[in-house]
């Protein structure tokens, strides 16, 4: 079996990009679980699995990947909608706004360091 393990962004702002994610994280099961000068962890439930925003371990400059984008899985659309509106909030900016696209309701934005992240709930 695999599974995926960890995924991390690359910031320029370690300080803005942890306050982006504590805040936009607050009212789920995700929490800062550890962190050093230059990478923040986060988990949730399944401690296998960790989200992560980190300065380059090569000391140049973060860039966002294209075509590189991190799905978040919710229960509810209300929930996409509400972290959604709270990534808009917290300075992050919209790549689609919440609907229904094929099968999942979903919502895209991208954060401070413009890494794109999707929100998504199965219908039903």
């Amino acid at each position: 079996m695999m599974k995926m393990n960890y995924f991390v962004f690359g910031t320029n702002n370690m300080e803005a990009a942890v306050k982006f994610y504590d805040a936009l994280f607050e009212h789920t099961e995700m929490r800062q679980t550890f962190a050093t000068e230059r990478m923040t962890f986060w988990q949730g439930e399944d401690e296998d699995a960790a989200f992560a925003v980190a300065i380059p371990f090569d000391q140049n400059s973060a860039t966002n990947g294209n075509g590189t984008m991190l799905g978040f899985s919710l229960d509810s659309e209300d929930e996409v909608t509400r972290l959604y509106n709270k990534a808009i909030e917290l300075g992050g900016s919209c790549e689609g706004k919440p609907g229904q696209r094929g099968p999942r309701f979903s919502a895209y934005v991208r954060d401070l360091d413009n890494n794109k992240i999707a929100f998504g709930a199965k219908n039903g």
